[in-house]
């Protein structure tokens, strides 16, 4: 089986794959926790009361650390209600498999008049496990021609 297909018949007993372990760096830290069972993401949470003034961002502690399988990595993704209700949005973060320090999360506020309080505790993003492949990249002379070509940026349309 080459490297790519393993990850296509990977089976829930592939002892590797099913957990994700977390430690706890304070004690009163909190594990990721899912709202429903079927729910993507995980909520993360804060380990520190914060204030973010209109136009800040900041970088908050959650106080764990995790271990992801090879294979897989985190996203450190928004949770909605804090956009649509606060307008404070989680800036991209990347958990590698081989990472093993602190869970941090980067929030931005984009209100331009309130000041937006995080108490500890407080849900503030979600953690999305999702594999990836590691396809070398191998430099050449040119790419092959597709319909899209090199447009970008919205140059397919409104």
């Amino acid at each position: 089986m080459n490297s790519i297909s393993k990850w296509f018949y990977r089976t829930e007993t592939d002892a590797d794959v099913t957990n994700i372990k977390v430690v706890r760096l304070e004690k009163d830290a909190r594990t990721p926790v899912r709202s429903n069972p079927t729910d993507a993401g995980a909520d993360l949470f804060s380990m520190e009361a914060v204030m973010i003034h209109p136009g800040e961002r900041k970088t908050v502690c959650t106080g764990i650390a995790i271990e992801i399988p090879e294979g897989f990595y985190g996203r450190v993704a928004p949770r909605s209600g804090l956009s649509a209700k606060h307008g404070v949005d989680v800036l991209a973060g990347v958990v590698d498999s081989s990472y093993r320090g602190e869970i941090k999360v980067v929030l931005l506020n984009t209100d331009k008049s309130n000041t937006f309080h995080v108490e500890k505790g407080d849900r503030i993003a979600q953690l999305i496990i999702e594999s990836h492949f590691n396809l070398p990249f191998v430099e050449c002379e040119s790419l092959g021609d597709s319909s899209r070509g090199s447009g970008g940026f919205g140059s397919t349309g409104k």
